[in-house]
């Protein structure tokens, strides 16, 4: 039995009553058809209705054979075939799709008529949307920058604040719905809605589609394009629209705000300043790469003296400021004038470096001993470290690797 498609005549109806059909089993799921149902199914890449039916969850709407199958979180037995149930659905949902799906028309209809760019692909993502534009109808476009963005996008905003009607027309066969002006090639034979943005004589927008949409244009509220991108001699455009759009800027003023008080900026020389800090941090990173270096040279220096007139180990020397990174480097510079182990601790982090000429596996003495007091790390004959939980562990284990070289 064919669903009547209720959403097709109004998409505004939040909730109503219907027949139950059929209860079915499938793969652990219960899949619950209506005489009619306010549900739309999952198509024209925009994702399906969400609700209740008789106060069960909604997780899934299909559409299969004419018929429209909703995956109902409950057990089969909860609904009879013939009983009658309420329908509800997520209203902020629909809505959601309802904006994006037509805000997208709108900015595909603008590219097609500024540049005649054609989507050759539609994805309703999470964090946003993308078309994949063909500029194959107007050969005086080879790509589409970012200023074309920027214009195309101020067009779309400028057919929303004309809050032109939306209109969904039903036709029978294809050669009926052929009589409007569409920017795309009809590939169905029957059963064909098409989506009207303004007049039929000179329309924003219009074309097939199967989605839900507002009534006007206005109810968009906005489109905001973000990004341009080559794909496969396409041109994806990321963008987004309606509430979604709306609170993303919220959420990027926000933080817009933040750095304007944290850089004493306004709005108009926010970016000057932010480059005056950047090339601040960036000098401040070149002075400290300098001083690091400098430091590293001397300790090495001193350590190697130190290396050089001594009879034994050394006593371990701890590290505070400097980072684990920079304490491997001033092992590397020592490790050839250590005839005996030297232990380099970075206190930080809980890590001891140990390091040697070579003739005694730093390495091997890290991977049979650092385990014992829970300790992990590795290295080789040269060069080792191991990772301890607690800085007591570090004394302990330097004691025992001490007396095993004894």
């Amino acid at each position: 039995m064919k669903t009547d498609r209720l959403f097709k005549e109004n998409v505004y109806l939040r909730e109503t009553d219907a027949c139950v059909t059929g209860v079915y089993e499938e793969k652990g799921k219960t899949l619950v058809t209506l005489d009619r149902t306010i549900f739309f199914p999952a198509g024209g890449g925009q994702s399906c209705d969400l609700g209740t039916i008789a106060g069960y969850q909604v997780k899934d709407v299909f559409e299969k054979d004419d018929d429209i199958f909703h995956h109902v979180i409950c057990d089969p037995c909860d609904l009879m075939e013939g009983s009658h149930v309420e329908l509800i659905i997520d209203w902020d949902r629909r809505f959601d799709n309802m904006q994006r799906h037509c805000g997208e028309h709108i900015l595909s209809g603008i590219f097609y008529r500024e540049y005649g760019g054609v989507n050759r692909g539609f994805h309703m993502g999470d964090q946003y949307m993308t078309i994949d534009i063909s500029l194959e109808d107007d050969p005086s476009f080879t790509e589409v920058t970012w200023d074309m963005a920027l214009h195309a996008e101020l067009e779309t905003n400028k057919v929303i604040w004309q809050d032109l009607p939306v209109v969904s027309r039903h036709f029978e066969t294809k050669k009926e719905a052929e009589c409007l002006p569409m920017r795309k090639a009809l590939n169905i034979e029957k059963d064909i809605t098409i989506v009207c943005v303004g007049s039929t004589d000179e329309p924003a927008d219009c074309v097939a589609c199967c989605g839900t949409h507002p009534s006007t244009a206005g109810q968009v509220g906005m489109v905001k394009i973000y990004k341009v991108e080559n794909n496969k001699g396409m041109f994806r455009i990321y963008f987004e629209a309606g509430q979604r759009a709306f609170s993303r800027y919220q959420r990027q003023h926000d933080t817009i705000t933040a750095l304007e008080n944290s850089l004493s900026a306004g709005g108009d020389d926010l970016l000057q300043k932010y480059r005056s800090q950047q090339e601040k941090n960036s000098h401040a990173r070149n002075k400290l790469h300098f001083l690091t270096k400098e430091v590293l040279r001397r300790e090495a220096a001193d350590l190697n003296s130190l290396l050089e007139a001594a009879s034994g180990i050394i006593p371990p020397r701890r590290y505070s400021i400097l980072s684990a990174d920079d304490l491997a480097a001033l092992c590397r510079d020592i490790s050839p004038h250590a005839k005996e182990i030297a232990f380099l601790i970075h206190q930080p982090t809980n890590t001891v470096f140990l390091c040697s000429d070579g003739h005694i596996d730093c390495g091997r003495l890290v991977r049979e001993n650092a385990h014992i007091y829970g300790g992990k790390g590795g290295g080789n004959k040269t060069l080792a470290r191991a990772i301890f939980s607690k800085d007591e562990y570090i004394d302990i284990f330097i004691d025992l690797i001490e007396k095993h070289l004894r």
